[in-house]
């Protein structure tokens, strides 16, 4: 596992301290009752409500009170541990979490303000409000479709905030309720998703936790999946891969296998794909696989419609990308060039990244002259994108060109975009 400095550290505190906080609270006690209880196992007046608030804010990690709080919280020992040593910089493994753990770890929703404001009287609204706003929702997804993060967010993330405002500010049924935490879920995935691709990871990570607590609320599993595989899908991305492959796995696991068949097939495409950035090639492979035949399942379930654009070609891209990755160019090149050649040429950002891919298999299939035509065509689509990620392939594509400055192709592509 790698390791950071103090920010690091103190992140992952802050983080345990939020599952230990969340482990209090599914446990029904306050920080005092907690506190006296931690007294009567131990038989010992040594541990004060203020000592509690410490812990879950971060500032320390228990040691020696673990067994105890194991048995105040009835949670296992081993997880506790686990999670402490990790806290505390330990090489323990993040992948060794269980669902539960990686879930409360990651998105905690102990600072999420979602409930309806204390004696609130305003209008009340129903079943046409809440349709609306799942309207709304599928909206934004499509125009993520087409524009790029960097113009998409501020509209984005004004979406979100107004469907808070509705929720709390307004009265309802209980089932008007769920179906307004539901649609904040995918509002709050899609903005979270588009904060992401304009550069913003720290604004996608709260987006996301406050969609996975809504979405908790809402009792829709396949939705707490889909925010936990998209924030696992950042953090692989981002330096942080043993992170990333814990809580794609945690997604995976807490849905099950009864999830919709193309959930349950995103969700493994982002096992593949976090086993991938972890150097993981033959889980990785599996993972591949399993995706295909989650695919292919005869589904019991209706699909969300959050799923809309999952689909075997896109499973096919995710296979390049991987076989791409672990630098097998042969399988990779034909999978892309079949996708690219009926791609949508409207998406212009996804098919930009797509034939970013491709110029990479190129290179490392001794394709270098093609690899340029590719990287010149992929340049040219993102060329006024306000895309983050966009822009970071299009670093690896010409960095992985410039060995092969020496071929004309190469340098006159390497010579334009100089800068």
């Amino acid at each position: 596992m790698k390791k950071g400095g103090a920010g690091v550290g103190n992140a992952k505190r802050k983080r345990f301290g939020a599952y230990l906080a969340q482990l209090r609270r599914d446990a029904r006690k306050s920080q005092r009752q907690l506190a006296e209880t931690l007294c009567r196992i131990s038989a010992t007046a040594s541990v004060t409500r203020h000592e509690i608030s410490r812990w879950e804010r971060g500032e320390r990690v228990p040691a020696v009170w673990l067994p105890a709080l194991a048995t105040a919280l009835d949670v296992p020992l081993d997880s506790l541990e686990r999670s402490a040593a990790h806290a505390r910089g330990e090489d323990v493994g993040t992948a060794s979490r269980s669902p539960a753990e990686a879930f409360a770890y990651f998105l905690p929703d102990h600072d999420v303000e979602l409930g309806p404001l204390a004696n609130h009287t305003g209008r009340r609204v129903g079943a046409s409000t809440a349709a609306a706003l799942a309207d709304r929702a599928h909206g934004l997804r499509l125009a993520d479709d087409v524009i790029a993060g960097g113009d998409l967010l501020a509209p984005a993330l004004r979406e979100l905030n107004a469907a808070v405002r509705l929720y709390r500010e307004t009265t309802h049924s209980e089932e008007t309720g769920r179906s307004l935490l539901s649609s904040i879920g995918e509002l709050a995935q899609i903005a979270g998703w588009i904060a992401s691709d304009a550069g913003e990871h720290e604004q996608a990570a709260r987006a996301y936790r406050l969609g996975a607590s809504a979405a908790r609320e809402a009792g829709d599993l396949a939705l707490v999946g889909n925010l936990a595989g998209s924030l696992a899908y950042q953090l692989s991305n981002t330096g942080h891969e043993d992170d990333g492959l814990s809580l794609a796995q945690a997604a995976l696991e807490e849905a099950g296998p009864d999830a919709p068949a193309k959930a349950r097939a995103l969700y493994l495409d982002r096992v593949a794909w976090a086993h991938t950035k972890a150097g993981n090639a033959q889980p990785a492979m599996r993972a591949l696989a399993e995706a295909h035949e989650a695919m292919t399942a005869e589904d019991t379930q209706e699909s969300p419609v959050w799923a809309y654009w999952v689909s075997p070609e896109e499973l096919d891209v995710m296979d390049a990308r991987v076989y791409t990755e672990l630098r097998k160019p042969l399988r990779a090149v034909p999978l892309l060039q079949e996708v690219l050649s009926r791609y949508d040429s409207t998406h212009t950002r996804e098919l930009a990244l797509y034939l970013s891919w491709l110029a990479v298999a190129l290179v490392d299939a001794n394709e270098p002259e093609e690899a340029a035509k590719t990287a010149r065509r992929m340049l040219d689509l993102s060329a006024d994108s306000a895309s983050d990620r966009t822009a970071r392939r299009n670093r690896i594509v010409l960095t992985k060109l410039e060995p092969h400055r020496d071929i004309p192709e190469v340098r006159d592509l390497l010579s334009t975009h100089a800068a």
